[in-house]
């Protein structure tokens, strides 16, 4: 079987990829907070090279800059769209793109000069995989669909509405969405007859909050849900005892002064830090919301249990690169991890609307990579891949509530493992 390589270029840095024994290797680590935006994808033989996937050009939203909806740097959001076809000509897949957030001026400075905070060095192509494939073979419930990429430069996962002038930056993701949207439907999307908002990580944050906007987009007529990929962050505990995922989000919320961008339901029952996590807005979202999530969730496991910060005498450096290398009580710490995030779940997937697919994997975004989204050997809970999990509970074909059991028991995952 030929050996997958996937080459990245993150801020300079290039990263090869190799899926070992059923774990992605990596090379470095600064890719880590850039993770889930847009990949590029390569083999040993180039047979999955970028010419074999639709590439998909890159457009400005020029009527942005009159409404104030404006990247970090106050350049143009854009999105990336690929026509529908044949029976889904009238039918629309949004995804959000992810890439964490930044919290301190001094971050969101840095991060505009690059493609998660300036339209100006977005790539100009991209590649559709995964969920956004348009082959049958590798995407069969969404490949005609009408698929759009909305790209993410506003740090805040498309929620804020401020500008901080002194440092010249513009926290204006909730216009960026407002404008994406309104564009959106001035090409067809207001006559949809189903539509999906997806997203992965920051992403995935956003199609939560989003969720319901989205929802009250349409006639009541069209069929609208959302799905959220590896969103669901929790407010966690790290290896100090501290908080280092709350640290971070409060850092967000305070400087893009979300206080009054957050769902106002959440906001009357729990300070607007609470209210940046998922954990505290699932239950009230009233549209259809399908949550995709790693039980041992790779970016949760370095940068909210396990940072640099909460561990300064290195001793969770193996297994935060490497779960193969973690002790049995570091092992128990990370059950632990799960089992919250296996509570916090249950009583989302209760009403027969919601869908769930918690795996027990070590790994962050599945949807937009095509060997985790849809192939031979995709992961599975009870036989069920991914995309069919997805495409079940979409269309209401039954068997959308699927919770893994704990690790190591699964044999299809994925794991992601970094040198």
């Amino acid at each position: 079987m030929k050996k997958l390589l996937w080459s990245l270029t993150l801020f300079g840095h290039i990263l090869i990829i190799l899926p070992v024994n059923g774990m992605m290797e990596f090379e470095e680590m600064e890719w880590f907070t850039d993770f889930n935006g847009t990949k590029m994808f390569q083999t040993q033989n180039d047979v999955y090279s970028e010419a074999k996937f639709p590439m998909v050009g890159l457009t400005l939203i020029q009527s942005a800059a009159a409404k104030g909806a404006v990247c970090l740097d106050g350049s143009l959001p854009g999105y990336h769209m690929h026509r529908g076809f044949g029976s889904g000509a009238k039918n629309w897949l949004v995804q959000l793109e992810g890439g964490g957030w930044c919290d301190t001026i001094r971050n969101c400075k840095y991060r505009k000069t690059s493609r998660r905070g300036s339209s100006m060095y977005m790539e100009k192509e991209i590649p559709f995989t995964g969920i956004l494939s348009d082959r049958a073979a590798e995407n069969p419930d969404f490949y005609n669909w009408n698929r759009v990429k909305v790209r993410y430069c506003d740090g805040g996962s498309f929620s804020g509405d401020s500008e901080n002038k002194a440092a010249k930056l513009q926290f204006r993701g909730k216009r960026i969405w407002l404008a994406a949207m309104q564009e959106l439907m001035s090409k067809g999307m207001r006559q949809a007859k189903q539509a999906l908002l997806s997203g992965c990580s920051a992403g995935g944050l956003a199609a939560i909050l989003r969720c319901d906007d989205f929802g009250n987009m349409f006639l009541p007529s069209t069929r609208v849900k959302c799905l959220s990929d590896a969103g669901f962050f929790l407010d966690a505990i790290d290896v100090s005892g501290g908080r280092s995922l709350r640290r971070l989000y409060a850092g967000v919320v305070k400087l893009q002064n979300l206080e009054t961008k957050l769902p106002r339901d959440c906001i009357n029952r729990l300070n607007p830090t609470s209210c940046f996590f998922p954990q505290n807005l699932i239950n009230q979202i009233k549209t259809p919301l399908f949550i995709l999530n790693a039980a041992y969730d790779s970016w949760q496991i370095q940068e909210s249990l396990a940072p640099k910060s909460a561990d300064p005498s290195g001793s969770w450096h193996d297994c935060r690169l490497n779960y193969a290398k973690c002790n049995a009580s570091q092992i128990q710490f990370l059950q632990s991890f799960r089992t919250r995030m296996v509570n916090l779940i249950k009583g989302f997937a209760k009403p027969s609307k919601n869908g769930v697919f918690l795996n027990s994997c070590f790994a962050h975004c599945q949807t937009e990579r095509y060997d985790t989204w849809y192939s031979k050997n995709s992961p599975a809970v009870k036989n069920k891949g991914i995309a069919v999990a997805v495409g079940d509970w979409y269309f209401e074909r039954g068997g959308a509530k699927l919770i893994d059991c704990a690790y190591p028991c699964d044999k299809t995952c994925h794991n992601l493992v970094f040198r």
